[in-house]
């Protein structure tokens, strides 16, 4: 039986809910929302609204209306991040970006647009907030740095970061793709002004969703104007949220089904995900009969002995002898499980860690996957590790 363990690349299987929940809103509703009076785009337009509305709750998001939504993570974090930059600025980040977050911020550098400063990460893979704040300048506007890391699995400490940034008047943007619908989080807590989410990982829902919440203190340029179906009579984009950064047919079908893996998750509780996630990863280092023989870079003795507090449920591993590609094959053809070997779009996460450029073979599981996989995979690794 096959097991998927790529869910930090997108969760898989969904839960039925999820299913059934595209399935009914594209039989019954299916229409372009807002675009008209007629019962069935009224119905799109009240589906797309109750989700933003369980999204601010997940997200303890004051304003519904200010959650926009978008492709993926990655539009979120390009909507941000060239809608709030100016000639000019300065901004900080870190050296466990996604490329979402480093690519935009390194093209508006080379342009001469901005100056960048890229922070490094502690021995156990960390952002120092007394270090993001020396790195403050008069001119400084915006922190773009991730929740979770994709490649370490690391939660960073966006609570003290964000309001060191609040206190100094800069907004603070968190790539929440690796940490929503497993991670807390609370906007209104953790100062955060931007949020960038994707919704076909953690939050359970289709490919092609995703976005930006978006707090009071930040003013975003509209970088994709179009149709927004209210108010056609205006020139430019309107000024209201979330048409201000909404343009073009949103995603419906997509949306359907996010919708209904929001509603699981607030239903079920993001601890509760976050703890079943903690003890897989555990179960899988604890399961090896051969854990010495591989690389760990600190992670086997973190979940081993801390019960993985302070992490997302992936782990990064490189078996000696065998390059991550290698053992990604091996794991698919041999033994019908999927991982994810390489650089993981985060190529100065691997600098960081010394496993640049061949990366690493990265677990991670999701809201359905079982100890039993973790053991059979484990047991996979150790028949690897043997040869």
């Amino acid at each position: 039986m096959a097991i998927y363990l790529d869910n930090a690349a997108t969760s898989y299987p969904k839960p039925e809910e999820v299913y059934r929940g595209i399935e009914a809103f594209v039989r019954a509703s299916g229409a372009n929302p807002g675009r008209g009076g007629h019962r069935r785009a009224v119905e799109a337009e009240a589906m797309i609204n109750d989700t933003r509305r369980l999204l601010a709750r997940l997200f303890h998001a004051p304003r519904p209306e200010r959650i926009v939504f978008g492709h993926n993570a990655t539009d979120g974090l390009n909507m941000a991040i060239k809608g709030v930059l100016r000639p000019g600025d300065h901004a900080i980040t870190s050296v466990l970006e996604h490329n979402s977050v480093s690519r935009p911020l390194n093209q508006l550098e080379k342009e001469g647009v901005i100056t960048l400063d890229r922070l490094p990460a502690t021995a156990e893979h960390l952002i120092d907030p007394d270090q993001v704040a020396r790195a403050f300048r008069p001119n400084t506007r915006l922190v773009a740095l991730t929740h979770a890391s994709n490649v370490t699995g690391t939660i960073q400490p966006i609570g003290a970061i964000g309001r060191i940034a609040r206190g100094r008047g800069v907004l603070f943007l968190v790539d929440a793709a690796q940490s929503a619908g497993v991670v807390p989080i609370d906007i209104e807590n953790d100062c955060i002004d931007l949020l960038a989410f994707t919704g076909h990982k953690a939050l359970l829902g289709p490919t092609g969703t995703g976005g930006l919440v978006v707090g009071e203190r930040a003013e975003v340029r509209p970088w994709r104007e179009g149709g927004t179906g209210g108010d056609s009579t205006r020139p430019v984009q309107p000024e209201e949220f979330p048409h201000r950064l909404e343009g073009g047919t949103p995603n419906i079908f997509g949306i359907a089904g996010l919708r209904e893996g929001v509603r699981l998750l607030l239903e079920r509780g993001v601890e509760s995900v976050l703890e079943h996630e903690r003890a897989l990863i555990k179960t899988f280092v604890t399961a090896l009969a051969r854990r010495d023989r591989l690389q760990w870079y600190g992670a086997d003795t973190v979940i081993a002995e801390s019960q993985g507090v302070g992490r997302v449920g992936l782990v990064g591993v490189n078996v000696p002898g065998f390059a991550p590609s290698e053992v990604g094959a091996i794991l698919d053809e041999q033994f019908d499980i999927a991982v994810r070997p390489g650089l993981h779009c985060a190529p100065y996460a691997h600098e960081h860690l010394g496993t640049f450029p061949q990366g690493t073979v990265r677990l991670s599981v999701g809201i359905l996957t079982t100890a039993d996989e973790m053991r059979r995979a484990a047991a996979a690794i150790d028949e690897i590790a043997a040869e």
